[in-house]
């Protein structure tokens, strides 16, 4: 008979140490560099080289004790997006680890970039370093960089006062009746709505008043995505509707019925908030809906 016996892994935990932290010389380069962090500026020496290094890369020759002012801005020429930050790095939200060539510089340096989106950090895009207020002479002197302002938000309200004139009024005062009131012109014979006071296509004065029906055809419309606090819901129509009797449409929102479903020639009716809500406002009628008719032929 075979047995078989399972057991637990024997797992021991190993921790490696320097009390204090561990400490290196930096070098009269490093320790350059570092010194002009911690003063607020960036340098590099030689061809030029950012960090400064002791020897160059390609020719292994020491690199003279010359040290340049780069940057503070530069280039991204490449960049990697970190969307889950973890413990120890530079921010607590998703940000690039980046190569930036610093303006004079012929290197690039690897730093945090905080873009907000990896679509911001395009191959070119110029960034700018965000200085940490408390300095020591430390690579995170620069707390990471961020890319130049290209645009701003600014909150925009303006708030002002039409007052109506009579035609205006003339108009309002009917609807607040639960009446649409049109002029009707004695040259042209053309019925426009809302009324005015002179006709927009010959210029003559208009005396004539002609309450129209709260029925009438769409003649246009587009639907909306956006939400608006008149609309029944989102997505919402907004029409043209010519009023039966009238000879130009209004504009107006439609309402009780799916915005899918609106179409031209569709017969419409206004539907009214009720006469102890209304006031002098096209608030009054809600929306037109459909009546259920037949779709009229639009010429």
């Amino acid at each position: 008979m075979e047995t078989s016996e399972t057991s637990e892994p024997l797992v021991a935990r190993h921790v490696l140490e320097f009390p204090g932290g561990y400490t290196r010389t930096t070098g009269p380069v490093i320790g350059r560099f570092l010194t002009e962090l911690r003063a607020g500026r960036i340098v590099g020496e030689g061809r030029v080289l950012v960090p400064p290094l002791e020897y160059d890369p390609a020719s292994g020759e020491p690199v003279a004790d010359e040290y340049v002012e780069v940057g503070p801005a530069g280039t991204v020429t490449a960049s990697a997006w970190v969307r889950e930050p973890r413990d120890g790095h530079p921010l607590d939200r998703p940000f690039a680890w980046a190569m930036i060539r610093l303006d004079g510089a012929d290197t690039s340096l690897v730093h945090a970039v905080d873009a907000g989106t990896p679509k911001a950090l395009a191959p070119g895009t110029r960034v700018w370093p965000v200085w940490r207020q408390q300095r020591q002479g430390h690579i995170t002197d620069i707390s990471h960089f961020a890319p130049e302002v290209t645009r701003i938000v600014s909150p925009i309200r303006p708030e002002y006062r039409i007052q109506a004139g009579g035609a205006l009024r003339t108009f309002l005062d009917g609807i607040r009746r639960g009446v649409f009131l049109g002029g009707r012109c004695a040259i042209c014979d053309k019925v426009y709505v809302p009324y005015r006071a002179s006709c927009p296509e010959c210029g003559s004065a208009i005396d004539q008043r002609v309450e129209l029906p709260d029925t009438g055809t769409i003649t246009t419309f587009a639907i909306n995505n956006l939400p608006d606090p008149r609309a029944p819901e989102v997505p919402f129509v907004s029409a043209y509707i010519l009023l039966d009797g009238a000879d130009v449409p209004m504009i107006a929102l439609v309402g009780g019925v799916p915005a899918h479903e609106v179409r031209q020639g569709m017969r419409v009716r206004a539907e009214w908030v009720p006469e102890s809500e209304r006031t002098l406002s096209m608030a009054n009628v809600r929306w037109f809906t459909p009546t259920g008719e037949e779709d009229a032929e639009l010429s």
